[in-house]
């Protein structure tokens, strides 16, 4: 009788109504004929607002590849990119809320982060360094002893410049900003003596600033700092469309000439960003 009610209730539960699967990232796209972009006003050359008002560089031009890529993938005659600004503070909520589909900015890829959001493949390599006047008179990291050093909150600088500090035993008060052009604007100000960011975005910041021999990059490199771009966890389909995507442009290596776009002015991709570009053409 017991194993005849086991069996009852097995078959009942079987028999149950699953919950409806909920619809991935490819599905609403594929629905609403939009995807929607998060990018970063002020992460130059990456990804930032242009003076026409528009989303330009380097991680805007690689989501517009992957873009067009789905558009041939789901057979859609259009696709309109949303373009929908972000910070260091909200790219995750609004990727996690469904604001955004895909984070087009200059973020690092860590084992944090993944506990949250997921990434693509590696699109750079960079490091953190810090960004001084050159009356300053400021060379070293040791010459920041006493001062005040600016960083942009909820990026991963604000915790490695912290450790830098820690392990050569500099004493600095650290001062968060809201974003790059703010940290940059309170060096100009006086506010503070130094900013603290990826070293690419802090060469970016002095070209971009009309006046670029007033700015002196320090010698130390602090910290790794692997950049992807970001979407929502558990979603495999849409993942693998942004991946294959960049293994394209590695592949056929259109990645160098979006590359050259952006940073032909500093140098050719270093050791490591090789490396990433070759490791990265997987074959179909």
């Amino acid at each position: 009788m017991r194993f005849e009610r086991w069996l009852l209730c097995v078959a009942t539960a079987l028999c149950l109504p699953l919950p409806a699967l909920a619809a991935g990232t490819l599905d609403k796209i594929k629905a609403s004929r939009t995807i929607s972009l998060g990018y970063r006003e002020a992460s130059i050359p990456f990804s930032y607002t242009g003076d026409d008002n528009q989303p330009w560089g380097y991680s805007v031009d690689l989501c517009t590849r992957v873009a067009a890529a789905i558009v041939k993938q789901l057979g859609l005659e259009e696709l309109q990119l949303q373009w929908v600004p972000v910070t260091p503070e909200t790219r995750v909520a609004k990727l996690k809320s469904g604001a955004i589909d895909l984070e087009c900015g200059s973020t690092t890829s860590s084992l944090a982060r993944m506990q949250e959001v997921d990434f693509s493949l590696l699109t750079f390599v960079d490091g953190g360094s810090y960004l001084t006047r050159k009356a300053s008179g400021i060379k070293r990291l040791d010459d920041l002893a006493g001062k005040r050093i600016a960083v942009a909150a909820g990026t991963t600088s604000e915790r490695t410049i912290a450790e830098a500090l820690t392990q050569h035993q500099v004493g600095a008060q650290l001062v968060k900003v809201s974003d790059h052009q703010q940290g940059l604007a309170a060096m100009v100000q006086g506010k503070v003596d130094a900013y603290a960011s990826d070293r690419s975005l802090l060469i970016g910041l002095a070209l971009d600033s009309g006046n670029q021999s007033d700015w002196v990059l320090g010698p130390e490199t602090f910290s790794y700092e692997p950049y992807a771009l970001m979407m929502r966890r558990n979603d495999a389909d849409f993942r693998l469309a942004v991946n294959r995507e960049l293994a394209r442009l590695s592949r056929s290596r259109e990645i160098y000439t979006i590359y050259d776009r952006w940073f032909g002015y500093l140098a050719k991709p270093g050791v490591k960003l090789e490396s990433v570009y070759f490791l990265n053409g997987l074959p179909e």
